[in-house]
């Protein structure tokens, strides 16, 4: 007998009462549902993964790699992990400190779960993506949000005395995404270590978002918590193979966090999915070895199609946006349009646009839009000419 919605929602009442509506993914479903729409709201690039990373995955299909794997994932790929650590960063990382994990999600989930109990409060410099929110929500714990500060001139910056002074005897947990999604802002290496040291003094655990480190405008990579951190601190670091190699519908990614957590860690994913696709994370292992000239060849239509957008912008006075140092969204807000839910509609219904209202962000970007350039050139000067009916 299927069960009703009233009776699975008493079995899961907890669940369903913390959860918040993702308000950004109801804009997507609607856009979806009108014909002829264009959209911009979606986080991810317009590249098809790379022949040599699909390749590779098929190889080790037909080689037989299609029964069960390592639970933390294959030793070559957490090997090759390791390395492009020290090919990039110059640092060396233990294989059982780094945890394969089937996304960026998932791992995040993994760390939050691991360390979270009910009622705890975790600290999250914001806007940030929902979904991380909604990952703290799963854990039965609190999202606190300390938003960054936005000036016309300097960009995005975060108060840190402010940010320090906003943990409570409840936090247990501080949430940091660098590069910023969707401001697109790099906590510079100086704050990055500030953190490190205040949440060693306050014995908090951070919880670091890392996805789009390779997608920096200048220099190799964003500043990573792993450089700043000793092995033992209480520190989770998340990334992922979906942006920066094109691999969003692969869901792959990694967790790094200190190696007393291996054996939690393999619990949680053991009881959840039994680790990653075996054969899949061998294109894992070649987009590290051979991907750097792909992520530079995708960062060179980013570049171009970001100083469109900014040539676009600088005609609107009533727009209110800073470019972009790494990724590839424009974060912007337009004077007069407080409400960036309607806004959203109102773009789909009269401009046939798609693009994410800033709430999905957190409260303090209610006004706010955030627009993906990760595609065509021809596909965003569509997407401008729409976006210039409404403005």
């Amino acid at each position: 007998m299927i069960p009703k919605e009233e009776d699975c929602r008493r079995r899961y009442r907890g669940v369903f009462d913390t959860l918040s509506p993702n308000l950004g993914a109801e804009i997507l479903r609607y856009g979806w549902s009108k014909p002829g729409v264009l959209s911009l709201g979606q986080g991810e690039g317009c590249r098809v993964t790379p022949d040599f990373i699909i390749d590779a995955a098929m190889q080790a299909a037909k080689e037989g790699k299609t029964f069960y794997g390592p639970v933390l994932g294959v030793q070559a790929l957490r090997e090759e992990i390791s390395a492009y650590y020290k090919r990039i960063y110059d640092l060396d990382m233990p294989v059982n400190r780094i945890y394969v994990t089937s996304s960026g999600t998932t791992a995040m989930h993994l760390a939050l779960t691991s360390v979270l109990d009910e009622g705890d409060e975790v600290l999250a410099v914001t806007p940030i993506w929902k979904n991380l929110m909604g990952a703290v929500e799963l854990a039965e714990a609190r999202i606190m949000e300390m938003p960054l500060d936005f000036d016309e001139k300097t960009g995005w910056s975060l108060d840190l005395d402010k940010f320090f002074d906003s943990v409570t005897d409840k936090t247990k947990a501080l949430l940091l995404v660098t590069p910023s999604n969707p401001t697109g802002w790099v906590m510079p290496e100086p704050i990055v270590a500030e953190i490190v040291k205040f949440a060693r003094e306050k014995d908090l655990w951070i919880i670091a978002d890392e996805v789009y480190a390779r997608l920096v405008y200048e220099g190799r990579a964003a500043p990573s918590f792993l450089e700043a951190a000793d092995p033992l601190d209480k520190l989770f670091v998340v990334n992922s193979f979906s942006k920066a190699w094109a691999m969003t519908g692969w869901r792959l990614g990694w967790l790094i966090g200190p190696s007393c957590a291996e054996n939690k860690i393999r619990d949680l994913i053991l009881y959840d999915n039994l680790g990653v696709s075996n054969f899949i994370q061998y294109g894992g292992i070649e987009a590290l070895k051979n991907g750097e000239s792909f992520i530079e060849d995708q960062l060179n239509l980013w570049k171009r199609n970001q100083e469109t957008l900014n040539e676009f912008f600088s005609n609107y006075p009533k727009v209110l946006a800073a470019p972009s140092d790494a990724g590839f969204y424009s974060f912007f807000k337009v004077e007069g349009e407080e409400n960036c839910v309607d806004f959203a509609r109102r773009l789909i219904d009269e401009a046939k646009l798609s693009i994410a209202p800033g709430i999905s962000f957190g409260k303090s970007t209610k006004g706010w839009m955030r627009l993906c350039y990760a595609v065509s050139e021809q596909k965003l000067a569509d997407g401008l000419n729409r976006l210039a009916k409404v403005l």
